[in-house]
């Protein structure tokens, strides 16, 4: 069962319209970035630093994951700081950034079970193309050729992550309009909060 499949109806109302509004945000910066040459590589970078940096704060006021997530808010700051430099430290940035981040996460599916590592298997093989891609690119074409490719794959990842958010949502709005449970009119609550109904069956 996913983490959306889990979701009560009370969560969806309030998450679906988050969910379809970050989809539809990220489709608009993929495109963006697809076709603006001077700007694409720190409208990617500077994105996703921030998602990667508020992913980081989450985990930090979590339980048991401070230090990871203080880490991972750590090098969020750093895209976004690296993105207001300039555009061409952008696009180097985003030539190291990408494959790392596409391993970081195919090795992360890996360590799950069930369908998901199947994900990062597949996730796996697509690092590999990847990044062979961006190699065989930078020493035939030159590295700022490569440096432009990772902006373009960069954009395709957000732009993904922006279709799964939309039918996320959908999904989430679908539970939404679940109709709640229907207690029994005799039902006052003290008896169910003991631990038994006091309703005859």
């Amino acid at each position: 069962m996913t983490a959306v499949e889990r979701t009560s109806p009370e969560q969806a109302r309030r998450a679906w319209p988050r969910w379809l509004a970050g989809g539809v945000a990220l489709l608009v910066v993929a495109a963006v970035a697809v076709s603006w040459a001077d700007g694409g590589a720190r409208l990617v970078l500077g994105v996703a630093g921030a998602l990667v940096a508020w992913r980081g704060g989450q985990l930090a006021a979590g339980s048991g994951s401070r230090a990871r997530g203080w880490a991972v808010a750590a090098a969020g700051v750093l895209g976004i700081a690296l993105a207001s430099a300039s555009a061409g430290l952008a696009s180097w940035a985003l030539l190291l950034a990408v494959p790392a981040g596409l391993l970081v996460g195919a090795l992360t599916l890996l360590g799950r079970g069930g369908a998901v590592r199947r994900s990062g298997q597949a996730a796996l093989v697509w690092w590999a193309l990847v990044t062979g891609l961006l190699v065989v690119t930078g020493l035939v074409a030159g590295w700022a050729r490569a440096a432009g490719g990772a902006t373009v794959v960069g954009a395709l990842g957000m732009g993904v992550l922006g279709v799964v958010l939309l039918v996320g949502s959908s999904s989430l709005r679908a539970i939404a309009a679940q109709p709640a449970p229907v207690r029994p009119a005799a039902c006052a609550g003290c008896a169910c909060g003991a631990g038994g109904c006091g309703i005859p069956r």
